[in-house]
C-alpha cells in the first residue's frame, strides 16, 4: 500500500513518521512531481498537479474538517474524499466559542479597558434570556458548541441546511427557517462549511436581521463574512462587536481595519487546531477500513462533493 503525503504549509516529517508507525507495512512518502502512483493520499491544500498526476487513488484524506480548498480543484472521479470529523477539534472549538460568548456577555472587554485606565468599575449584570445564541452549522463541531453553550443556561438556537434535533437547542433549517433563526438571535456563531451557497452569508441584509446589539463570532471561513458590511453595522450600532478567527486573506493584512477597530477582537485562525496524533490515528483507521473493504457509508467524514462538505 502506497500513501502519498501532500500538505502545503505543514511540517511533513512528524506526519510521515506517525503515519508509518500507524500503518506498518505501508509506504508513506512526501509527494513530488514524478512520484510513484499512490493508493491513498493525505492532503491539505494540494496543487492541481498532484491530482493530475495521481490517477490511481482509492481515497483522499484531508487533514482538516474544511474541504473548501479541495472543492476548487478537479478531483478524480469516483474517488472518495474524507475529512476529519473531530480529532480533538470539537472541544477546542467549544472552548473558544464559550470564551468569546462569556467575554462579551460578562463585559470583560469593558472591564479590561477600565482596569487599563486604573478605574474600578461596575456594570449591571445582564440576563441570559436577553442573549440568545444562534449557531449556524450543526455538524460535529456545531453540535458540540451548541450543547456546551446550553450548559451555561443561554437560550441556544441552531440552523442547518437540513433538519436536525439536538437536546437543549431550538433547531431551524433551510431557507424557510433562516430568517426566523436570525430574528431570534443576538449572538451569532458561524460554523458553516464554505460552499457557493454559504459564501457571503454574513452580509448587511442577514446581519441586520439579528436582534439589536448583536455580536458576531466567526470561526468557520473568512469568505462567509462581508467585511465592509460588518464594519458598517458596527458603526451604526446594530452590531455591538465581533470576535473573528478567520479572514479572507490570512495572515490578515497589516492595513486591514479589523486590526484597529475597538469593537473587534482578532485571533490568528487558532480556534481549533489540528491535533496531529489524533488525526493520524483517525486517518489510519479509515485507510485500514477502506483497504479491508468496508462500505463507504460506514466511514465517518466522507464528503458529499455535490454539497461541498
Amino acid at each position: 500500500m502506497n500513501i502519498s503525503f501532500c500538505c502545503t504549509d505543514t511540517k511533513a516529517q512528524p506526519w510521515l513518521e506517525g503515519l508509518r508507525a500507524a500503518l506498518p507495512g505501508a509506504t508513506v512518502e512526501p509527494w513530488s512531481e514524478g512520484a510513484a502512483p499512490a493508493d491513498y493520499a493525505v492532503v491539505w491544500t494540494p496543487p492541481q498537479a498532484f491530482f493530475d498526476e495521481q490517477t490511481r487513488l482509492k481515497g483522499v484524506f484531508n487533514i482538516g474538517a474544511g474541504v473548501d480548498a479541495l472543492m476548487k480543484l478537479r478531483l478524480p472521479a469516483g474517488v472518495p474524499v474524507v475529512r476529519l470529523d473531530d480529532a480533538g477539534m470539537s472541544v477546542q472549538m467549544a472552548e473558544y466559542v464559550s470564551h468569546a460568548v462569556i467575554r462579551h456577555f460578562r463585559e470583560f472587554d469593558g472591564y479590561d479597558a477600565d482596569v487599563a485606565q486604573g478605574q474600578w468599575s461596575y456594570r449591571k449584570p445582564r440576563m441570559r434570556t436577553d442573549y440568545p445564541i444562534g449557531v449556524m452549522g450543526l455538524g460535529v463541531l456545531g453540535e458540540r458548541v451548541s450543547q456546551t453553550l446550553a450548559q451555561f443556561d443561554f437560550p441556544v438556537l441552531g440552523w442547518s441546511r437540513s433538519p436536525k434535533a439536538i437536546d437543549g437547542v431550538q433547531c431551524f433549517s433551510g431557507d424557510d427557517g433562516f430568517k426566523e433563526f436570525l430574528a431570534a438571535t443576538r449572538i451569532l456563531v458561524c460554523l458553516l462549511p464554505l460552499t457557493p451557497d454559504t459564501e457571503n452569508i454574513m452580509r448587511h441584509d442577514t446581519l441586520s436581521r439579528l436582534l439589536p446589539g448583536a455580536y458576531v463570532i466567526n470561526v468557520a471561513r473568512g469568505r462567509h463574512l462581508v467585511d465592509d458590511d460588518l464594519l458598517a453595522l458596527l458603526d451604526n450600532g446594530h452590531v455591538a462587536g465581533a470576535m473573528l478567527d478567520v479572514f479572507r486573506t490570512e495572515p490578515l493584512p497589516a492595513a486591514h481595519p479589523f486590526w484597529a477597530h475597538p469593537k473587534i477582537t482578532v485571533t490568528p485562525h487558532t480556534s481549533a487546531r489540528t491535533l496531529r496524533e489524533e488525526s493520524i490515528a483517525q486517518i489510519a483507521g479509515k485507510i485500514r477500513a477502506l483497504q479491508d473493504g468496508a462500505a463507504l457509508a460506514s466511514i465517518a467524514g466522507v464528503v458529499d462533493l455535490k454539497q461541498g462538505y
